[in-house]
């Protein structure tokens, strides 16, 4: 039997949520997440008309990625549009799930998927996030050093880029006293003790830490671990928001701008006065990005492709990067078959559909 937690298990090991923004309400919307999964439908919002589609095929899993639920719900009753779905999706024993920012975040997320659809190459975070990584500290004795290290490493510990198994490892002398109650791997009780131990540092990423820390307890042989774990201000250059890369030859800047309408479906392009004649470094940002203008314009991308630019906005850009607003529903869009494609790739058990309901509220005249 295939859960809806065991679903949505593997979306997070790709997204977790400790990768969302602090506004944000990524993760459970409502349901039971040990009920069976009968079928998925997945949509970049929840409306009305998304659930009734859900209901019609007997799809009792809805992914998302923008949250149904923004803000604090004080009651639920009928009159409210969000809290209409909450009721119906209820009473129909619908589970619904959201994968917003973290999925955003994500380095096979959101902005992989934009970078992918618009051909570009050389992929990289546009603003790497900090507070990701955790430094862990283990002190053991130096014969089960490699044991620790290795029970660490295979619980996702230790990676640094394209990197595994990284770790730093300094011999010492440990010293303890077991008290008369303890029950001491090496020592006498009540007798003051030196070990030859090992102490060993690597990079833990946050959502793993709690796996991590079971692993190294279970390979250690101490009654008592001693461990640290730290904080640390390193960035993680594979979780993060936006995205750059470079087309595979220069385009002249109007080519470019058909390009996006052809590729993203979008009717209508705002973009700002400077107009280069050629663009090759490409900068996005699926849905709301005006955030991170100022990092396109640091990373020296001739163009920033993202969606809800204001008035003001445009005017940061000045002549230093051609700003384009191609729409957020569009530059949004694939993460549908983003989601799809991970489900089932790694499920045969239930159908996964996405859903044909058009959810963008805005239309072009």
């Amino acid at each position: 039997m295939i859960t809806a937690g065991d679903v949505i298990q593997k979306i997070e090991s790709l997204a977790p949520l400790s990768y969302q923004e602090s506004y944000d309400n990524s993760g459970w919307i409502t349901g039971d997440p040990q009920q069976q999964v009968q079928g998925v439908l997945v949509a970049l919002d929840m409306t009305m008309e998304v659930l009734e589609d859900a209901i019609k095929n007997g799809e009792n899993l809805i992914i998302t990625h923008h949250p149904l639920i923004f803000k604090p719900i004080n009651q639920l009753v009928k009159g409210d549009p969000v809290q209409d779905i909450l009721i119906k999706a209820i009473r129909h024993d619908i589970m619904i799930y959201a994968a917003h920012t973290n999925l955003d975040n994500a380095w096979e997320g959101v902005n992989r998927e934009l970078v992918k659809k618009l051909g570009m190459e050389n992929f990289r975070i546009l603003q790497a996030r900090p507070g990701i990584l955790k430094k862990l500290v283990v002190f053991v004795p130096e014969n089960y050093a490699e044991d620790v290290r290795m029970a660490i490493f295979k619980a996702g510990a230790g990676n640094i880029g394209d990197y595994d198994s990284c770790s730093y490892n300094l011999q010492g002398k440990g010293s303890f006293r077991a008290g008369e109650n303890a029950d001491p791997f090496t020592g006498e009780k009540q007798q003051y003790h030196f070990e030859a131990e090992q102490r060993v540092e690597t990079i833990v990423p946050l959502h793993l830490l709690n796996q991590v820390l079971s692993a190294m307890e279970r390979a250690h042989p101490y009654e008592e671990v001693a461990y640290d774990v730290y904080p640390l201000e390193n960035t993680h250059d594979r979780v993060g928001a936006g995205a750059i890369g470079e087309l595979p030859d220069e385009m002249k800047a109007e080519d470019f701008l058909k390009m996006i309408k052809e590729k993203l479906g979008t009717k209508v392009l705002r973009y700002s006065g400077i107009f280069p004649e050629k663009v090759k470094k490409i900068a996005v940002s699926g849905g709301a990005g005006s955030f991170l203008i100022r990092d396109a314009i640091r990373a020296q991308a001739d163009v920033y492709v993202t969606a809800d630019l204001k008035y003001h906005d445009f005017q940061q850009a000045a002549d230093k990067i051609l700003l384009v607003d191609a729409g957020h529903f569009e530059t949004e869009q694939f993460t549908k078959h983003l989601i799809r494609d991970i489900l089932i790739e790694n499920f045969s058990n239930f159908a996964v559909r996405i859903s044909q309901v058009n959810t963008n509220p805005v239309n072009y005249y």
